[in-house]
């Protein structure tokens, strides 16, 4: 009796990510998106380093959700947009794949490019240990940071590129949502000490600030994968409806 060894087909998602990012990473739009982030990033930190004469991330991680704004929904307005334009998502929401499996391996591959694009930064905290004597905790815990603010607004990109076939409109709708969530935290000085509270806890700049302090509380941990986790649910459904439609 002889024994046959079957070789295990790799999941729906996987094979929808691995296409989205070789999709991203051989159209120009990323090294675009790459190159304006780095562009923008790095005058936050050389002005400080240069002008200030000081070795810290402070300054770049002040503005990292405001740049987060608009640089992730500029990665992701394509990855459901295109498909509804050119008419393949009518094909791949008819294949034998959940939803899940789709907006997973699209998800993925959006939130890997967002944290590519902290890589290259890297060389401003090496700058920093070279030229200076940094707090390396708020270095650390402003990364980390970064790393739940990509995945948030990495979901939020995700979600407004599934609601319409126009990436310009897919863009807008991203920027929007997370531009709203950044601003709650800049303008609560500017509030009715009633609503103080109720801004703090919706605003990303306000949990994403405490953690680049290198505090890390468990609150802005929660808030960060449960604005994740809305916003991926909400395009699961979305993708669900076009699938009955």
């Amino acid at each position: 009796m002889s024994n046959k060894q079957t070789t295990k087909s790799p999941k729906a998602w996987k094979v929808i990510m691995a296409r989205e990012l070789k999709a991203y990473f051989t159209s120009p739009i990323a090294y675009i998106v790459c190159a304006l982030f780095l562009i923008f990033a790095g005058s936050f930190f050389f002005s400080t380093f240069f002008l200030i004469k000081r070795a810290e991330l402070r300054d770049f991680f002040g503005l990292l959700p405001l740049t987060f704004s608009f640089f992730i929904p500029a990665l992701t307005m394509r990855i459901f947009s295109e498909e509804k334009r050119s008419g393949s998502m009518e094909t791949l929401v008819t294949l034998p794949v959940t939803s899940m499996d789709i907006v997973l391996g699209k998800y993925l591959a959006s939130f890997i490019s967002s944290v590519v694009l902290l890589v290259p930064t890297l060389f401003y905290a090496v700058t920093c240990a070279i030229f200076g004597n940094p707090d390396f905790g708020p270095i650390i815990g402003g990364y980390l940071g970064a790393i739940l603010l990509a995945a948030s607004f990495s979901a939020i990109g995700v979600f407004a590129s599934s609601v319409t076939k126009n990436q310009i409109l897919s863009f807008f709708i991203g920027l929007a949502i997370c531009i709203c969530l950044c601003l709650m935290g800049m303008f609560i000085r500017l509030i009715p000490s009633g609503l103080v509270g109720i801004f703090t806890f919706f605003s990303a700049t306000s949990h994403f600030d405490s953690i680049s302090r290198g505090i890390v509380d468990t609150r802005d941990l929660v808030y960060f994968l449960t604005l994740t986790a809305l916003f991926f649910g909400l395009t699961v459904r979305t993708v669900e409806n076009a699938k009955r439609g």
